[in-house]
């Protein structure tokens, strides 16, 4: 790719979804070769038409060591932090690496992605923008995968988060579902709206998915579902300031070797 140039880059090559509206092409203009058969079983190689065998690129140029190590395999470890150890290894090593989101910035500025935002609330303490998330092609709504973005800048995530930030919880559910409602005739019994533990980057996001869709990251150690955590701080004004949280590090993670150190893991 001439694009890369010389530059380190992290390439993501993912096969795109099968659209419903292109399966009569595939069925009657693929060639197939038999690979197994037994009873009334069989398995194919499906050679479709070229311009239904997509590939979704998605690249990250110049990249740094960080976005390398990022997404290279590595196996996993489950870690339980208590609020004690927020406070004593989870935020020094956040303030200390500085991680940046000034592309989140661009958005909520409007210097980048401004004409792929679906909805925005200006509201400085409860407004958001609602945009579609990078994973998603727009093709269908199948895998669909919107992201709203908090105005607000100082809530880095889950553990910040009190009863104080109802009011912004409650404007996000809510508008959030009525503006996919409106553009996409999904109702809010067929979507998954959940916040991320760790998150991926520390500004305050919500993801919303649809219910059918195994979206990244929305398994039950990192996701928590946002009508739970309203739920949650309704009944407890600080919840996530003082409750037990778990969430999956990969074994290269800078995190996982503090709570290491720290004898937590």
């Amino acid at each position: 790719m001439q694009l890369l140039a010389d530059q380190n880059a992290v390439v993501i090559l993912e096969k795109t979804p099968i659209r419903e509206d292109v399966l009569a092409e595939i069925f009657t203009a693929s060639t197939l070769k038999l690979q197994m058969r037994n009873d009334i079983y069989s398995t194919y190689s499906l050679h479709a038409p070229p311009h239904l065998n997509e590939i979704k690129a998605t690249v990250m140029c110049p990249a740094t060591e960080k976005h390398v190590k990022k997404y290279q395999r590595k196996e996993s470890f489950l870690v339980e932090e208590t609020a004690q150890d927020y406070e004593s290894i989870t935020l020094p090593y956040i303030k200390k690496q500085s991680f940046s989101v000034q592309w989140v910035y661009n958005i909520l500025d409007k210097k980048a992605e401004s004409e792929r935002i679906l909805f925005e609330d200006p509201h400085p303490k409860l407004g958001f923008v609602l945009l579609p998330d990078f994973k998603w092609d727009q093709k269908q709504l199948d895998d669909l995968y919107l992201m709203a973005i908090t105005h607000q800048r100082d809530i880095k995530s889950l553990r910040d988060l009190t009863s104080q930030h109802l009011p912004l919880l409650e404007n996000i559910l809510q508008k959030g579902q009525e503006a996919i409602l409106k553009h996409y005739s999904l109702p809010a019994s067929k979507m998954r709206i959940y916040l991320h533990y760790q998150p991926s980057y520390y500004h305050l996001h919500v993801h919303f998915t649809k219910l059918d869709f195994e979206a990244p990251g929305c398994r039950v150690e990192r996701a928590h579902l946002l009508a739970d955590v309203i739920q949650n701080l309704r009944s407890d004004p600080n919840y996530y300031k003082t409750r037990n949280l778990y969430f999956p590090l990969r074994a290269d993670d800078g995190l996982l070797s503090q709570f290491k150190e720290a004898g937590r893991l």
